[in-house]
């Protein structure tokens, strides 16, 4: 039962031991793995086995949780009461300017031509009297479409997050992987209205990384662009399939980090974000979960003259997550990071407001 693995998680969290419990995006199983001590393993090279932690710097290591003890249970959704929406005034009150200012230099210098695409972020401190657990929980009923997580290391911190965008999925050789960009508010009942500015910002996402695997893939194809729903957005998505041998180490750094969580070219951009943004974002816009998992999938093999009987497979996968929508916890103050893709066509005011509404995400089910 769930209640089982929350009282284990809880039992390794009053030991300081490493652990992450997790749900994957539309799924009912619910998956912890617990750390049996508190080493701080990293990744070599992403032949390992286990779960990952990355940060936003990829010149910093990798966390790697062995798989020490792994356990599950299912979900059963629960009607909560709806989270209050946070009073960000104050935070506002400092923030914003400093946030507009940015974004508004990010625009110069798109308009120089020292780059084209900037993704600029910003941090806010709430209040948190709620456990983690109990956060973790309400994002379980409130984000089925999201990968929901809780991650602990006592040499690292407390992270939480609600993300929607997969960094990439792998089944043996095939490998999936999308761009995401573009962001407008959820109304009821109503479909998105995308203007050029998301449309160009996506088309340049997904060249950038049809481009980045050109050399490390074959077979690549694509979807045409949907609009994705993930909690209280509207987001721009893109999938883009292909075919890998044994590089999975090449392919993940040439993607992390994407145009969607930085800009493009990445060097200049990057540069950009590290003088301006004026905080360090740790493992926000970083990316999580499973590498080089054994899974075993159930077939049906038919015959002439006998009855069809079923067989199993394994099969290595890898599912990886960009850490957005997150928010780090210290005591009883939770820090909250969000950010937006600033272009040509970027009004600084409008992604101050995109901002805003991300931040709503995570901080609607910090409240009651």
């Amino acid at each position: 039962m769930l209640k089982d693995v929350l009282n284990r998680v809880e039992g390794q969290l009053s030991q300081e031991l490493p652990f992450v419990i997790y749900r994957k995006p539309n799924a009912q199983e619910v998956h912890a793995i617990l750390q049996k001590d508190a080493e701080l393993h990293h990744v070599r090279d992403f032949s390992e086995k286990g779960f990952v932690f990355a940060p936003f710097n990829v010149e910093s290591p990798t966390i790697l949780l062995p798989l020490h003890e792994q356990l599950k249970a299912d979900f059963v959704k629960e009607k909560l009461p709806k989270g209050l929406s946070v009073n960000e005034q104050k935070e506002a009150a400092e923030e914003k300017a400093h946030h507009v200012q940015i974004v508004r230099q990010g625009i110069l210098e798109i308009g120089k031509g020292t780059f084209d695409k900037v993704v600029l972020s910003r941090k806010l401190e709430v209040d948190c009297i709620k456990s983690p657990l109990a956060i973790f929980q309400r994002l379980l009923n409130t984000y089925d479409r999201a990968f929901c997580y809780l991650w602990y290391h006592p040499k690292v911190g407390m992270w939480l997050g609600a993300t929607p965008e997969i960094l990439l999925r792998t089944s043996n050789n095939s490998l999936t992987t999308m761009s995401l960009a573009g962001t407008k508010a959820f109304m009821e009942g109503e479909q998105p209205v995308w203007g050029q500015k998301e449309l160009e910002e996506q088309r340049m996402v997904t060249e950038y990384i049809n481009k980045a695997l050109q050399d490390k893939v074959t077979g690549i194809r694509q979807s045409e662009v949907e609009s994705s729903k993930a909690g209280n957005l509207w987001h721009l998505r893109t999938k883009i399939t292909a075919v890998f041998q044994n590089n999975l180490s090449s392919i993940i750094r040439a993607l992390h980090p994407t145009p969607a969580v930085c800009g493009m070219p990445l060097l200049p951009a990057k540069n950009f974000i590290g003088e301006f943004e004026q905080y360090d974002r740790e493992y926000y816009t970083g990316f999580l979960g499973e590498l080089n998992f054994k899974q075993e999938v159930s077939r049906v093999r038919s015959q002439r003259n006998q009855e069809n009987k079923s067989y199993k497979t394994i099969k290595t996968a890898t599912e990886l997550f960009v850490n957005l929508r997150c928010m780090k916890f210290i005591n009883a103050k939770a820090t909250v990071f969000v950010g937006g893709g600033i272009t040509k066509d970027s009004d600084p005011l409008k992604e101050w407001q995109e901002t805003v509404a991300k931040s709503n995400t995570i901080l609607q089910v910090i409240t009651d």
